[in-house]
């Protein structure tokens, strides 16, 4: 049996604030991590568009949907080689509640053929 003055009188009161904190560390860290997973289809969606007004030849218009698709703060980079142009969207999600993770979205495509003016040859007839 406990004296009277036992050093266990408020115990409840402590296990009932580490409890309290505990919650709302994991409520705000599952917040954090669907905010990642939103930033994250965010900047697939916006690599996706920009890579396909790139390919059309529509490049000045490319940084516009990346801005206005993507999350603030987004960087994107764009990789033009022989085979097509790949764009990747980066971005640092959920305001850095999440130290180390940056999430990012990756898109391709195969410049489209321009199509001929008129007056220009097509197939060799005039």
């Amino acid at each position: 049996m406990l004296a009277k003055g036992s050093s266990e009188r408020g115990s409840v009161t402590v296990e009932a604030a580490l409890a309290l904190a505990s919650l709302v560390a994991v409520l705000v860290a599952t917040i954090a991590g669907v905010a990642a997973v939103t930033d994250q289809l965010r900047c697939t969606d916006a690599a996706r568009e920009a890579a396909r007004l790139i390919a059309r030849g529509q490049a000045e218009r490319a940084d516009e949907a990346v801005s206005r698709i993507a999350p603030a703060d987004a960087r994107w980079e764009v990789d033009e080689s022989t085979n097509g142009i790949a764009v990747t969207v980066t971005v640092v999600p959920a305001g850095g509640l999440l130290p180390g993770v940056i999430v990012r979205g990756d898109a391709f495509a195969v410049p489209e053929p321009v199509a001929a003016q008129p007056g220009e040859l097509q197939g060799g007839v005039p």
